[in-house]
């Protein structure tokens, strides 16, 4: 296994400086109205700062293939890449939530999950059901399983009734009856516009208000989300859904072998995980980026799977000293 995360403890400092990177830069947009911009400035910060770091990193989840994304496409080596440098993987989005940075609105991110080598599912870039939960709830899903007696579960195991139990759901159109569905069991429904790796993390973080997360979302997304909820011991399940039969047969090529497959948690994010996230807006779990004279403050978490730990990190940053550019 080499030089595993276990063993690479100051990782979790230097991912949180990459992830810093990319919400400031991202955050200075924020409100501009202008996704593409927002997306980019967060891309060519992020990969300025991971190459930065000693280790030998491959994008496994990432901006799209390299015909479509100039940089952090997947199959994308980063690092400094030194002789003898820990190979890992990463699975990333520089900002989760671009509409809700152009538009101003809460709960914008950057991520960063971090695996050994070949140990993240080599998700397309397709739609996934999903269903994730926190620690209380972990062993009480199954993505299979009627809605009714999903959120019945849910609710036994965190000791309380199904009409105290609230369900985030992405504001989309292709949710109607699962909206009409949480609403007959009885459970209050958190709509949001974007941000679905956000809204399945705080499933598992205490004071957020979140049960549980339920929908489709994005594929790569879902990888991401896996992981970090590992480490905290929550629960992700997922299953890809496709558009069209092209992109099924892209997933078969990518190495999906049973594209029905239901995904459980370790398949999507296998062996010692690592998860970093920056606020870029202010958020339910995290604040976003604060612009001072001279200065800025961030806030970010870091976890670890091996360890459970979960660190808040409040970050101040002086650019007279040390611009982030």
């Amino acid at each position: 296994m080499g030089r595993g995360l276990d063993l690479e403890r100051n990782f979790a400092l230097e991912f949180v400086r990459v992830s810093e990177a990319a919400a400031i830069a991202s955050a200075r947009l924020m409100g501009r109205g202008n996704e593409k911009d927002a997306d980019h400035a967060a891309v060519t910060a992020m990969r300025k700062a991971f190459d930065k770091v000693d280790f030998h990193g491959t994008v496994r989840i990432g901006e799209g293939e390299r015909d479509e994304a100039p940089m952090l496409y997947i199959g994308e080596e980063v690092g400094a890449r030194r002789p003898g440098s820990p190979r890992l993987d990463l699975a990333i989005d520089p900002l989760e939530g671009t509409t809700i940075c152009s538009k101003g609105l809460p709960n914008s991110l950057s991520v960063i999950a971090v695996a050994e080598e070949g140990n993240f599912l080599y998700a397309p870039d397709s739609y996934m059901q999903k269903i994730a939960v926190g620690r209380e709830a972990s062993s009480a899903i199954d993505l299979d399983a009627p809605v009714y007696e999903n959120l019945k579960n849910i609710a036994k195991a965190k000791k309380c009734s199904v009409s105290d139990l609230t369900v985030i759901v992405l504001d989309r159109p292709r949710h109607e009856d699962l909206i009409q569905e949480i609403r007959a069991a009885g459970s209050r429904i958190w709509m949001i516009q974007d941000g679905d790796v956000q809204a399945a993390i705080a499933t598992a973080i205490p004071g957020t208000g979140v049960d549980v997360l339920m929908g489709i979302g994005g594929a790569p997304e879902g990888v991401i989300a896996a992981a970090a909820l590992k480490c905290v011991g929550g629960n992700f399940q997922g299953r890809l859904k496709f558009t069209s039969a092209e992109q099924r047969q892209r997933a078969i090529n990518m190495g999906v072998k049973d594209p029905d497959k239901l995904f459980q948690q370790e398949e999507l994010a296998a062996g010692p995980v690592m998860f970093c996230a920056s606020g870029v807006t202010d958020g339910s779990m995290l604040k976003g980026v604060h612009f001072y004279g001279g200065g800025a403050t961030t806030h970010s978490l870091v976890m670890r799977s091996e360890t459970g730990t979960v660190r808040f990190v409040e970050t101040h940053h002086n650019f007279l000293r040390k611009p982030f550019d």
